[in-house]
């Protein structure tokens, strides 16, 4: 397990950590997402030649995101698509679900209610 987040700096809005299951990488998603804090999120989701293209964000623990979020989500998607590999979303909380239902974005990256479900899906 990877903590992404700097244990000697102050605690972040965002805290990310990273895991794999199965080959797929999982980003366990916690606090905010905006302008502030949208750099770590995409720098935790860049894809090396070593990492998998295929990813499920786990959103269970974010509490609020904006436009900030979406464009990184946009990116990551047309990234994993180019590597031939996929993203995925789950457990996204109303405030979140709400912005993903309004620009869209859950018609391009599927969203399921668990990470379990994420995980298993097809």
């Amino acid at each position: 397990m990877a903590d992404i987040q700097d244990p000697a700096g102050p605690p972040a809005r965002l805290s990310i950590t990273q895991t794999s299951r199965d080959g797929i990488r999982v980003l366990t998603l916690g606090g905010e997402i905006d302008a502030d804090t949208a750099g770590g999120f995409r720098e935790a989701l860049c894809v090396d030649e070593t990492a998998t293209s295929r990813t499920v964000l786990d959103f269970g623990a974010v509490t609020f995101m904006d436009s900030s979020g979406v464009n990184v989500l946009v990116a990551a998607f047309q990234n994993a698509r180019a590597a031939g590999g996929w993203v995925r979303m789950a457990a996204l909380r109303a405030p979140v679900r709400q912005v993903i239902d309004i620009v869209g974005l859950d018609t391009v990256i599927p969203c399921y209610r668990t990470l379990s479900e994420a995980l298993v899906a097809a």
